[in-house]
């Protein structure tokens, strides 16, 4: 299973940028782990990997735990999912359409934050649950 973050505009901030580097780039000891950077809400549903699942990340979403978080993503590993595609529109949230295509809508807080932020927030959630997944000590 591949996990794609597709996130509206680039990271300016290079310290969140690299925050957000290193727990993809620990993630990737687990599984195929990316981060696409798009110009517009419109580029975030194009060429997405095949029998993707959609995850659009929008205030009105569902509020997983940590927990509820991990076993999403073991149950679509032990499913077969092919691909999990979480979307992060810009300043202005996604669109009504973009959203209506995500199978799942997930918002990871109440309070509201930076879609960057939100990025960062994001890469080391899954990085925690799949180090949670192979039993290793950062999730404790």
């Amino acid at each position: 299973m591949k996990v794609l973050v597709r996130a509206v505009g680039k990271m300016r901030d290079r310290r969140l940028e690299s925050v957000c580097q290193e727990y993809v780039d620990r993630a990737r000891r687990h599984l195929p782990v990316a981060i696409e950077e798009v110009e517009s809400d419109a580029d975030l549903l194009r060429n997405l990997p095949a029998g993707a699942e959609i995850v659009a990340l929008e205030p009105g979403g569902d509020r997983w735990t940590t927990a509820e978080f991990i076993k999403y993503l073991e149950q679509r590993m032990v499913q077969g999912a092919r691909a999990i595609v979480f979307l992060i529109g810009g300043s202005d949230g996604l669109a009504p359409a973009t959203v209506k295509a995500a199978k799942k809508r997930l918002s990871l807080s109440p309070l509201t934050l930076p879609h960057r932020l939100a990025r960062v927030i994001l890469c080391e959630q899954i990085y925690r649950a799949l180090s949670a997944l192979r039993g290793e000590p950062y999730n404790k």
